[in-house]
């Protein structure tokens, strides 16, 4: 005897093997979107075997009607039939006729709301002569009153919503009227447990003012900006009116605090440097005024470094703060080593058109050796006022489809001010990203830089350039690209060019085929040639970011091939 789950299970397979019947409609001229809507309506006949289907027939052409008169085919005619096998089919054939299609439309918005854009009408299924299609009325009226409550008209409503049908002479009349009555407008914003930050540092978080007409766009703002401070684990605003007023509605913020601090710990690897491993801390609230207070370390095998940081929020605490910096690196370069402690101050605030502008003044004093024919260490001070500006434009963070980025920095420093020479040092970046087709993707990069001096003897290595590894031409070493010294050191050169055209082919979801042209050197003179590299490699998307793995050929060199691995974003 079948115990009972057992039975069941048998039932499940027969219902899943023999009983998978299927459902086929077929319509005279043939239209697809009728057929799509038909299905859908009917919906799946997995269960059924012949006789049942049969049973269903009557209502499986009642629910074709309704599909069909839903897109404005009130004349069609309707038969079933069922087809016996091993996967039982039902057939629906549909006769299609002609169309009801509109003879009137009459939509009307009244009251304040009559002149704003939102709320006209664009649908081009609403137009006398189209065809009747019950989902655009549907969705219209629908719509305006949406962007009634969007918009903050509370009181609007429908003075008139019909829409009248007559199969028999093929047409139908629309007649949508909405009063909107008046928009209602925003009050002041009270913040309730503000999670002890300072009110006027809330105040400057709201994008709105005490008496801006209701928009629901402006409290999402508010939520977002409270949010993206980083003081707080949980936002709610409400600001709900309903038709009997107050006609202005004030706003009421509850605020959860955030937990003061956050540690975070990193790993990663590329063949420039080899594994790596992060660590970074955050006070996300050192008092009222919002100021945080962080550090950051990075350590592989060629570079080691430590970082702290105060931030000071200023009039737009999102887009303006002034930040305190230290820190101390250590790096192996390929034919020297240098250690730096840096001490500064940084103005960051976003400028127009999504700019960010850093203004900053820093210290770097740095001792450094080269390791052929070094005799003594070598020191460096440097007190170099800066600016720059940075923009990244992209569709995705962690797997954009398209953007740019774009860096400049400027710094420079003066023999007679706390400097051991004259000094500017310019760098700038770019990097684009199309896809066409879907599958397609071109990734393109340029970045150059350049120093002048008075003394290049006393520029250090970390204000010098060097190119060659993953992120820089590809097919060479990490930073092997540099001119020489006497004793055949790189030591760095004034100028950097480096360029690449990288195009994608995704071949697999989340796989892409890769080939590669980069072009750059590092030198002491414009005039010098430039490096190449070719190859090919292969792109994952995983759930952490882009991995690329690629094998590189330096047309200049003749160490042959080159494997390169790398991890992060493409912009």
């Amino acid at each position: 005897m079948l115990t009972r789950p057992l039975a069941a299970l048998l039932l499940l397979m027969l219902v899943q093997s023999g009983w998978a019947a299927r459902l086929e409609v077929v319509s005279k001229p043939e239209n697809k979107e009728l057929n799509a809507n038909v299905a859908a309506l009917i919906g799946d006949l997995d269960g059924h075997d012949a006789a049942s289907l049969r049973r269903y027939q009557r209502a499986a052409v009642q629910q074709a009607r309704l599909a069909g008169e839903a897109l404005g085919y009130y004349s069609n005619r309707y038969r079933s039939e069922v087809l016996d096998g091993e996967k039982p089919v039902l057939r629906v054939h549909v006769r299609v006729r002609e169309p009801v299609r509109l003879r009137t439309v009459d939509i009307r918005v009244e009251g304040e709301a009559a002149g704003m854009d939102a709320f006209r009408v664009r649908d081009p299924r609403l137009k006398p002569g189209e065809q009747l299609h019950h989902g655009a009325y549907d969705e219209i009226k629908s719509a305006l009153q949406q962007q009634g409550l969007r918009y903050g008209f509370f009181a609007g409503k429908f003075t008139r919503h019909r829409l009248l049908v007559d199969p028999a002479a093929g047409a139908a009349d629309i007649e949508l009227h909405y009063d909107s009555g008046p928009r209602y407008r925003l009050g002041a914003v009270e913040f309730a447990e503000a999670g002890k930050i300072d009110d006027r540092l809330l105040a400057a978080l709201v994008p709105f003012e005490d008496g801006t007409p209701y928009d629901s766009a402006l409290l999402a703002g508010l939520s977002q900006n409270l949010q993206n401070t980083g003081y707080f684990a949980g936002v709610q605003v409400d600001a709900q009116g309903t038709a009997d007023g107050p006609q202005v509605i004030p706003v009421q913020v509850r605020l959860e605090p955030a937990k003061p601090r956050t540690l975070g710990l990193g790993a990663g690897f590329s063949t420039d440097v080899g594994p790596r491993g992060s660590f970074s801390w955050e006070r996300h609230r050192v008092n009222s005024k919002g100021h945080k207070l962080g550090f950051d370390s990075e350590i592989s095998k060629p570079k080691q470094n430590l970082s702290g940081w105060y931030a000071i929020p200023l009039s737009s605490p999102l887009s303006d703060e002034l930040r305190f910096v230290a820190g101390y690196q250590r790096e192996e370069l390929v034919d020297a080593s240098s250690e730096r402690l840096t001490l500064g101050t940084q103005w960051r605030k976003k400028v127009r058109h999504d700019w960010q502008r850093t203004i900053g003044l820093r210290w770097e004093d740095e001792r450094y050796e080269y390791d052929r024919g070094s005799n003594r260490s070598r020191h460096s001070k440097f007190l170099l006022p800066s600016i720059g500006f940075a923009k990244l434009k992209s569709d995705s963070a962690l797997d954009p489809s398209k953007g740019y980025r774009l860096q400049m920095d400027v710094s420079a420093g003066s023999g007679n001010v706390l400097s051991d020479a004259d000094v500017v040092h310019v760098s700038a970046l770019a990097r684009g990203l199309t896809t066409l087709a879907d599958k397609h993707r071109v990734l393109a990069r340029i970045e150059v830089g350049g120093v002048a001096t008075d003394k290049y003897s006393a520029i250090p290595p970390s204000l010098r350039f060097f190119a060659g590894g993953d992120q820089s031409v590809r097919g060479y070493d990490y930073q092997s690209l540099s001119p020489r010294d006497a004793q055949r050191n790189r030591v760095g050169g004034r100028y950097l060019v480096a360029q690449s055209l990288e195009y994608q082919y995704e071949f697999v979801e989340r796989w892409r085929a890769a080939t590669f042209i980069d072009a750059g050197n590092a030198t002491d003179s414009l005039t010098d040639s430039m490096k190449v590299g070719v190859g090919a490699g292969i792109r994952w998307v995983s759930p952490i970011g882009p991995l690329r793995l690629d094998f590189a050929h330096a047309l200049h060199d003749d160490r042959g091939w080159r494997i390169h691995f790398s991890m992060g974003p493409e912009l």
